[in-house]
């Protein structure tokens, strides 16, 4: 659905990221990353309680391959 978009003013944008106004068929990632964290790890904000009486973060991965993105140019 077409939309009408007023002043956008893009100060940086970082080397992986992609910025998009309007329609768009598909994003394809040009790059990958994989995160381990804790629990409450991202929570971000004001007045924000977390109670965590147990935390694992499991780090193990046992995959050979994770998904590729060998097609994504």
């Amino acid at each position: 659905m077409p939309a009408i978009v007023g002043i956008a003013q893009v100060v940086s944008v970082g080397s992986s990221g992609v910025f998009h106004i309007g329609d768009v068929f598909t994003i394809n990632p040009i790059s990958t990353a994989k995160t381990f964290a804790g629990a409450g790890s991202f929570i971000t904000g004001r007045g924000i309680s977390v109670y965590n009486e147990s935390s694992l973060t499991y780090t193990v991965d046992d995959e050979v391959m994770d998904q590729g993105i060998n097609f994504n140019l």
